[in-house]
């Protein structure tokens, strides 16, 4: 399982550090501590905690695209016998993207794992980080 230091996290949900930080004390997102001490979240309960957030509209956040790229963390994964379904939410922003099967399983997609989705015209394209 993939885990995230509070600055990662805070860069994929599209606010500050302290924000994140704050979030954390608050107990809104659970953390544990590595060998070194620093503190680190689970990439599922990250990813869950990103689905409720947008849901509820957060903090004010700025995200912005650079070339339409949109860093952030898989919260679905659909799998079919030759297709699939990617969720990724992206700070305030939920990303879906249907792909192969083949791809989703190349890229080691699943959730609580960091992705980046890439948009150009109706097209969105993921780059596993």
């Amino acid at each position: 399982m993939q885990s995230y230091t509070i600055g990662q996290a805070a860069r994929l949900l599209g606010v500050s550090p302290d924000t994140a930080r704050r979030w954390a004390d608050a107990g809104r997102v659970a953390t544990h501590r590595d060998e070194t001490g620093r503190r680190l979240i689970d990439g599922k309960d990250l990813a869950a905690f990103s689905v409720e957030l947008a849901k509820s509209g957060g903090e004010e956040t700025s995200y912005t695209s650079v070339r339409n790229a949109f860093p952030g963390i898989v919260t679905a994964v659909k799998l079919g016998d030759v297709a699939a379904q990617v969720e990724i939410q992206a700070g305030p922003h939920r990303l879906v993207s249907l792909l192969t099967r083949e791809a989703v399983e190349e890229l080691g997609l699943e959730v609580g794992v960091e992705a980046t989705a890439r948009v150009k015209s109706t097209n969105v394209h993921i780059d596993r980080a």
